[in-house]
């Protein structure tokens, strides 16, 4: 193998001649080799953009040259659009607040930018991933506003992701309106109600998660970076402190803003914290949702479009795997968020050294999320009602009768359930038919008087039994 000499507090090492990435990332690959999976490339991007914006302001002061500036930007950009993907294998298991993630995105814009200057990797002379790339900056201040970046981005996918899933289940809510079913408590049938009525519910529980996740962007605005080691921005040019929050509000299109107290911001995890509180709310309701679905389907009120043969052993055998699956993700989720806030709880000091595992507990949290939105925004489309089935769950059970309350009082209600117990019949719906007349049932039983709040005196003609 061609590699290169490179040198740190260590010592020298031997590091790949074609690799970006230099010797503070190889010494990071050898030290955590725990398998926890890589760092997502979201904030790889997004620590991209804050570079690029440490760059811009550094430029602007006179810290950086017009062709040192100008080879970093180009590197930042490729970086931001996805490219060099290959050269960030750091495991997101690892020590440090997150010092090896950085000096791993500095050194690969720093070789990257040589080559577009025309010189070798690993010529440092011309640009440091320390000197140049990280001037006037700290992991303690790139990594946090790094990740309130890239989890900013993130809760704007998934508010988007969620309001598909709402829109997707209001259309069942208009399509279903109509259908009368049976409304079920503790696994029991309870009181009749529209089929709609319930995608209804389903849909605004999902709009109050959409709003939450678009209001998680309120509490990740605040960032540190300017700040470097501690938030007081030792070593940083005053200049540069004003100036570098608005290069990252123009290089990120975010309304972000400097933490009036450095030191606060650096060292306390609390909105990443709450970020997780409501990631954990939108899967408390994912998971209930499409547990339901399971129920409803397995009830008969609805079907379930059919996606994959559902056993290796029974043939004809189809499986809601789609729920399922939102289910697993959903607990996946709330994993996670709990795993986050665990970690902001485990700061010391004047830092949090479990910020990696946090972020990406919280970045995790938001895609798969998303993913299950989307996923499950795509089934509920095809979902059908069966009214037959429904109208037979109607029909069938005494609990209708408590539509008719109102109307006949609870003792004269619960003697027809008693009598029609010990006479039998062909359904309870026939059975009240004959006992007030169709007329009565059917107005009473009707959509609109189920779903109608509370009840008037303009209701049915009172008959006795």
């Amino acid at each position: 193998m061609n590699t290169r000499t490179e040198h740190d507090l260590l010592g020298e090492r031997q590091v790949p001649a074609d690799a970006y990435w230099g010797i503070h990332t190889l010494r990071a690959q050898e030290n955590f080799p725990l398998g926890g999976g890589r760092v997502r490339p979201e904030l790889i991007a997004a620590l991209a953009r804050v570079k690029k914006a440490c760059c811009l302001a550094n430029a602007d002061l006179g810290y950086l040259g017009a062709g040192q500036s100008r080879a970093i930007e180009s590197a930042c950009d490729e970086i931001i659009e996805g490219g060099l993907a290959d050269q960030f294998p750091l495991d997101k298991l690892q020590g440090g607040a997150g010092t090896s993630t950085n000096m791993n995105v500095n050194e690969v814009i720093a070789n990257r930018a040589l080559e577009l200057l025309g010189r070798s990797r690993g010529d440092y002379s011309a640009i440091h991933p320390i000197d140049h790339v990280n001037l006037h900056q700290s992991t303690n201040d790139v990594y946090p506003t790094g990740l309130k970046v890239a989890c900013i981005l993130g809760v704007r996918v998934l508010s988007a992701a969620a309001a598909e899933l709402q829109g997707a289940l209001q259309k069942k809510e208009k399509e279903f309106a109509a259908v009368v079913t049976i409304g079920r408590t503790e696994m029991q049938n309870a009181v009749p109600m529209t089929l709609g009525s319930q995608f209804a519910s389903f849909a605004d529980a999902l709009g109050r998660d959409r709003w939450r996740a678009f209001k998680c962007e309120e509490r990740l605005r605040v960032v540190n970076i300017g700040g470097t080691a501690i938030g007081t921005g030792l070593a940083a040019p005053r200049e540069y402190i004003f100036l570098v929050i608005e290069k990252l509000r123009e290089c990120t299109g975010l309304g972000l803003t400097r933490a009036e107290n450095g030191m606060d911001q650096t060292a306390n995890a609390d909105s990443f914290a709450e970020v997780a509180g409501i990631l954990a709310a939108h899967a408390v309701n994912l998971q209930k949702v499409s547990n339901d679905l399971r129920l409803l389907h397995f009830a008969g009120d609805i079907v379930l479009p059919p996606v994959q043969a559902g056993s290796s052993m029974m043939p004809g055998k189809v499986n809601p795997v789609i729920c399922e699956a939102a289910i697993n993700a959903a607990v996946r989720a709330r994993s996670n968020a709990a795993l986050a806030i665990e970690l902001a709880s485990m700061g010391t000091l004047q830092i949090n050294e479990f910020l990696p595992l946090l972020g990406q507990a919280l970045l995790d949290a938001i895609y798969v999320c998303a993913s299950a939105d989307r996923m499950l925004a795509r089934h509920v489309e095809g979902i059908a009602a069966d009214p037959e089935m429904c109208r037979k769950h109607v029909d069938e059970t005494t609990s209708i009768v408590t539509a008719l309350v109102p109307d006949i009082g609870y003792e004269t209600a619960q003697n027809l359930v008693v009598e029609f117990r010990v006479k039998g019949g062909r359904s309870f719906r026939g059975f009240l038919e004959d006992k007030l007349g169709k007329d009565v049932v059917d107005e009473v039983l009707s959509p609109a008087r189920l779903m109608a709040l509370g009840h008037s005196k303009n209701g049915p003609d009172k008959r006795k039994a």
